[in-house]
């Protein structure tokens, strides 16, 4: 019973806080709402299409109007401009007019009839790697089969069957399957996975601030016997019926008998959490139900797969709160908890292994990464909602993430157990 009220008195604290106080709200309802959508409709075009290139044709010739053609016809790339001056186009790149620049050589006509070396010259800007390789690709295509159409004609003219001559062109052949994401749908490959990045990276300043701010107003004694014993009455200080001045005389006299609880239990602080935090958790299990309709609503999934899903991001929201509180509550600074909360879940999609290659990173990096639960929680999202792998075998990355949230819960009831027993370190901002 005792447990209970612990757990009542705290949520109901923090429920009248988050009312009065609009950017506390704000961080638990309205920006992770606004961060799930803005990210779903900034990938809402699923694929890249109609990259802008350049082009500079030195031939003139009806081959070289018939590479232009079909540069145009490939669907991811679009010419923007030809261009007359190799000087003009490469300041369009600098400007981001285009991202690459496709030049027809002098006698590129001449040099095909005359069965000699015929290259296109490609200057791609290399420093956006997508952009790079969607371009590479899609002119490595018309080339080869511009290339393909040449010597097949070629080889017929000489008297080749038209089956043959195609045989003989190009004997070996690669016929590619995709297995997941045959579509190369953006929207599945990184919108799905940015979003529990980003809750990850807003739950974890959550956590750091909601306890934070108590440590910070030295209001942490005060907040253990409210949710112990019932006194002093916060919901009361909270409401406008007592005027400043009362409130500034009940500050000065409460915090003498308040600031250093004689006596500190362990279930009591832990109910007191649990109170102080389920508004937040409750939010994010909102967000986090949409981000994953979002990333399902088009695709068939598994019943299973996506219950798993849900518990494994429940479980990372959570683990992001507790992980927070640890950090504030173990610097005993609100400021020092957020620069940690941000050095640690801001860069950590990047090691997460979603647009790096996990086994390329070095070995410490490797480490690093197989530290951070957002990395854990993306390969059972990839498994089961991409790749609809069987449950069992991301089963131990909710085990995991269950045993990293109990271990952190019981972390945070002790780091607040040894700040309440410290009542000359608050105050810290």
């Amino acid at each position: 019973m005792r447990l209970i009220q612990a757990f009542s008195r705290s949520s109901a604290y923090e429920w009248r806080f988050l009312a009065k106080n609009p950017w506390d709200l704000t961080m638990i309802v309205w920006l992770p709402l606004a961060t799930v959508l803005l990210v779903w409709w900034i990938f809402s075009q699923t694929q890249i299409t109609d990259l802008p290139i350049g082009v500079i044709d030195q031939d003139n010739s009806p081959i070289s109007n018939t590479v232009a053609r079909y540069l145009e016809a490939s669907p991811d790339i679009t010419i923007q401009q030809f261009y007359h001056l190799p000087a003009t186009a490469k300041a369009a790149i600098l400007q981001r007019d285009i991202y690459a620049l496709v030049i027809i050589p002098e006698d590129f006509e001449r040099n095909i009839l005359s069965s000699k070396p015929a290259p296109l010259i490609l200057q791609v800007n290399a420093q956006y790697g997508t952009h790079s390789g969607i371009i590479q690709k899609s002119v490595q295509s018309v080339a080869g089969t511009l290339s393909a159409g040449v010597e097949i004609k070629r080889l017929i003219k000489q008297g080749m069957a038209p089956s043959q001559a195609a045989i003989a062109y190009s004997p070996i052949s690669i016929q590619r399957i995709s297995l997941f994401n045959a579509a190369t749908n953006y929207q599945q490959f990184l919108a799905s996975t940015v979003i529990p990045a980003l809750l990850h990276i807003l739950a974890m300043v959550i956590g750091a601030t909601t306890i934070g701010r108590e440590l910070r107003d030295k209001r942490l004694g005060r907040w253990y016997h409210f949710i112990a014993l019932g006194y002093p009455d916060l919901m009361l200080e909270n409401s406008n019926s007592l005027n400043s001045n009362a409130l500034q005389t009940a500050d000065k006299t409460l915090y003498q008998s308040v600031s250093t609880p004689k006596k500190l239990q362990l279930t009591v602080i832990a109910a007191g959490l649990l109170g102080k935090y389920v508004w937040a958790m409750l939010a994010y299990s909102i967000w986090a139900a949409l981000a994953l309709w979002l990333a399902t609503r088009q695709q068939a999934v598994a019943v299973d797969s996506l219950i798993i899903t849900y518990c494994g991001l429940l479980l990372l929201m959570a683990l992001s709160f507790w992980l927070g509180a640890i950090f504030t509550l173990g610097s005993f600074s609100l400021r020092t908890g957020l620069s940690a909360t941000g050095f640690i879940s801001a860069p950590s999609y990047a090691f997460a292994g979603v647009t790096f290659p996990y086994i390329a990173i070095s070995d410490s990096a490797q480490h690093w990464s197989d530290a951070l639960p957002l990395t854990h929680y993306l390969k059972l999202h990839i498994a089961q909602l991409q790749m609809q792998a069987p449950v069992a075998i991301s089963m131990p990355i909710i085990y995991g993430l269950a045993l990293a949230t109990i271990v952190a819960m019981s972390l945070t009831t002790l780091f607040t157990k040894r700040a309440l027993a410290h009542p000359e370190r608050w105050g810290a901002r």
